[in-house]
């Protein structure tokens, strides 16, 4: 996952791609993320009161997905009124061919083990790992039909859809945080 943000982050950067960094941004939450189920699980194994704790860190992973929407989408739409054009990166379609295979195996363990401990945040963070992969699809068609076909506005394509994803998971963590 480090490898997956400061890649995604550092190569969007300097390509100017809009969807690398909108990556980038949605995979430092599902780190964040993923540290909080963690420090959740080691809690529990403790027998120690986890519930304010694991409630602060949702609200603050909620919290960062709805400012991760203006920030990309902002810098998005600057680009695009100041005729910006990102370039193809070869890095970066490494780094989205990387998560499209790992993705699918995080998800599987986490919703196993998550399953046969009955642990409920295990189970729901899965669910990030499914919608990282959907975003390393759309991340991995924009980088390819920028490189290989010169379609720079794939970018901003990739990075609308990618928007998309990380809209409906800001909404869902809102929601879960206000019916629990």
């Amino acid at each position: 996952m480090l490898v997956e943000v400061f890649g995604s982050i550092g190569v969007g950067l300097v390509a100017g791609s809009f969807a690398l960094l909108a990556f980038g941004g949605d995979s430092l939450i599902e780190l964040i993320s993923g540290i909080a189920v963690l420090a959740g699980l080691r809690k529990n194994s403790s027998l120690s009161g986890t519930g304010g704790h694991r409630h602060r860190t949702e609200q603050f992973t909620s919290l960062l997905l709805f400012a991760l929407l203006p920030t990309i989408g902002l810098g998005a739409v600057y680009s695009i009124l100041t005729g910006s054009r990102p370039e193809g990166s070869l890095l970066g379609i490494v780094i989205a061919v990387g998560a499209v295979i790992v993705m699918p195996y995080l998800y599987v363990q986490k919703k196993r083990i998550g399953r046969e401990t009955r642990t409920l945040m295990l189970s729901i963070d899965a669910v990030e790992s499914v919608t990282c992969l959907f975003i390393a699809l759309a991340l991995l068609g924009g980088l390819l039909a920028e490189y290989f076909l010169r379609l720079w506005w794939a970018d901003y394509l990739a990075t609308t859809v990618i928007l998309g994803f990380v809209a409906r998971e800001a909404v869902e963590s809102y929601r879960e945080l206000h019916e629990g």
